[in-house]
């Protein structure tokens, strides 16, 4: 799939603006939208947002957010917010387009899933949650429009290098850590796994997990001190040099 009309959301993001500007370059007329152009956790909000945009060959749902605390310190107010943002915004505007999808019988759904939701790393209850039934729903959308000429698919990072990660990644000696294990993504790297994701017609129902090396190296996050002290582990003693 080349060109057409492609929506983005989360655009404003910084997976979501590099997304945006790949989709452009690769000749897509691209509709970013961000929370100052609806609330797309309601119906309301993904009207304004999506509404009169006309014909959508591909919806690419970088919106999102990544926070929270342990279960029993987690309010219902937070869980229902993490879970609106990161599952109910991506029902509500893959429901917008599939319509048009389905008259043309050809469209593509991207959804922006998190390795979270298998791996699981302490304090994230509602995102990993929200993520594991993303990744279901977009699985969900593959078998239901297969019929359609409909594909969709979930790409599913790491952690990828962005104005919001960096806040949470300040400790040079964590950092360092974490990069002796595996490579740190950039907004462009999935950028470039959507423009292909767009491209390949016989990927579908699945998720292109890109985690470099981060699966293979899980058990080498005991090792960090910000995990250690998550899980209430004592910090590791030095040895000998």
């Amino acid at each position: 799939m080349s060109g057409g009309r492609a929506v983005v959301t989360g655009a404003a993001g910084g997976i979501g603006s590099a997304v945006a500007a790949r989709l452009a370059a690769d000749g897509f007329d691209v509709h970013g939208v961000d929370r100052a152009d609806g609330d797309l956790t309601t119906e309301a909000g993904v009207t304004a947002a999506l509404g009169g945009i006309g014909p959508v060959a591909a919806l690419v749902h970088c919106a999102g957010v990544t926070t929270g605390t342990p279960a029993h310190d987690t309010t219902l107010a937070d869980w229902h917010r993490v879970l609106d943002t990161n599952l109910t915004s991506a029902f509500l505007c893959a429901r917008a387009v599939l319509p048009g999808m389905i008259e043309r019988r050809h469209g593509v759904i991207v959804t922006i899933g998190s390795i979270h939701a298998t791996r699981h790393f302490p304090g994230l209850p509602a995102y990993s949650a929200a993520k594991a039934a993303l990744a279901a729903f977009t699985r969900q959308l593959a078998v239901d429009y297969r019929r359609y000429d409909i594909r969709a698919v979930t790409i599913t990072p790491a952690w990828v290098r962005t104005p919001d990660t960096e806040t949470r990644l300040t400790d040079p000696h964590d950092l360092a850590r974490l990069q002796e294990t595996q490579h740190l993504g950039t907004p462009d790297d999935i950028a470039a796994a959507v423009s292909y994701t767009l491209t390949a017609p016989y990927l579908t129902g699945t998720e292109l997990v890109l985690d470099g090396g981060a699966g293979a190296a899980q058990t080498a996050a005991l090792l960090r001190p910000g995990p250690r002290a998550k899980l209430g582990l004592p910090p590791l003693q030095e040895g000998p040099s």
